[in-house]
């Protein structure tokens, strides 16, 4: 116990560090800010959820004594509780039988599949805690919103030098689309950063011998088929005014990068064993970093996937790999 105490207040401390270094102003703050998680997944993944736990606490703490209670609730729901929930659900696992050749269980742990899930829904919790904050109906909601955006652009737009300013209608009409598009955009890179510090914590840990579970085959990873409903009535509730609107743009936001993640897993698997694999996939993650919207491609090769087996269909028309 005194061990998990030991590594959960250091990791706490150093999460702390992290999420208050945004404080400073810094460029290079950024993505320390957005690395806070990482302590505390790698003392979950290394030693226990419960040390997880006390880091996450120890950070809020922490960072309540010093700024206040305002950073202890962000602290707490941008990096403490999805870092400790993600790290508990990684190492969860469960006996399913004697395995070959050996007189004690063989254990099921829990799929990667689920802890895409997971990620995108707590990053869409997370910025969905966040819209009371700005208002409680969807008018003062956006108003809140571009209002605060405005305190943030509009000296950025007066500091230009001796560019042209833009025109009071072009910058209402780009404050009306970041109003309209940030909500989601901050779901997605929520969900990007849960799982990047994940899988970060996993390399670390894995790395340094800790790691008591195998590390998982990424191409193999499903979703059930329910999630795929739960996408299109999302994405259909997302053109819908009002409130439900906005939550419903969000969640299926996170949906959508979950399935262009399960999109990418169905890539690497149907195109093993293809001489061209490696062009393949070059140019499929190139053309989702540099454009974006091909991660739409890559959404409807996860949904179709999910729908009908389409890496088991592909396997089973290759057949058995040939011996040599």
């Amino acid at each position: 116990m005194m061990q998990f105490l030991a590594i959960g207040i250091g990791a706490g401390a150093a999460a702390a560090l992290l999420f208050a270094s945004v404080t400073s102003g810094a460029w290079f703050s950024i993505p320390l800010f957005y690395l806070a998680p990482l302590p505390i997944m790698i003392a979950g993944l290394g030693w226990s959820h419960w040390a997880a736990l006390i880091a996450s606490l120890t950070g809020a703490v922490a960072l309540a004594a010093i700024f206040g209670l305002v950073f202890l609730f962000g602290f707490l729901a941008g990096a403490g509780v999805p870092a400790w929930w993600l790290g508990y659900l990684a190492m969860l696992a469960r006996p399913v039988g004697a395995a070959n050749g050996q007189s004690g269980p063989q254990l099921e742990w829990y799929p990667p599949g689920r802890l895409v899930i997971w990620a995108a829904v707590l990053a869409a919790l997370v910025v969905l805690v966040s819209v009371p904050h700005f208002g409680m109906d969807v008018e003062s909601f956006r108003a809140g919103l571009r209002k605060a955006l405005e305190t943030i652009l509009r000296p950025e737009i007066g500091s230009i030098g001796d560019a042209p300013l833009p025109t009071p209608g072009r910058t209402d009409r780009l404050l009306d689309f970041l109003v309209s598009a940030i909500p989601p955009a901050a779901a997605v890179l929520a969900t990007i950063t849960n799982l990047l510090n994940l899988w970060l914590a996993g390399r670390v840990v894995k790395f340094s011998g800790r790691l008591a579970r195998p590390w998982p085959q990424l191409s193999a990873m499903t979703f059930p088929g329910w999630l795929a409903a739960v996408l299109a009535l999302t994405v259909i509730l997302s053109f819908v005014d009002g409130l439900i609107g906005i939550v419903a743009g969000i969640v299926s936001a996170t949906l959508l990068l979950a399935f262009g993640l399960l999109g990418f897993a169905v890539l690497h698997a149907i195109t093993q064993g293809l001489q061209v694999r490696s062009l393949i996939l070059g140019l499929a993650y190139a053309a989702v970093l540099l454009l974006g919207w091909p991660i739409l491609a890559l959404c409807l090769l996860g949904l179709v996937d999910t729908a009908i087996d389409f890496r088991g269909r592909v396997a089973r028309k290759r057949g058995p790999p040939a011996l040599s």
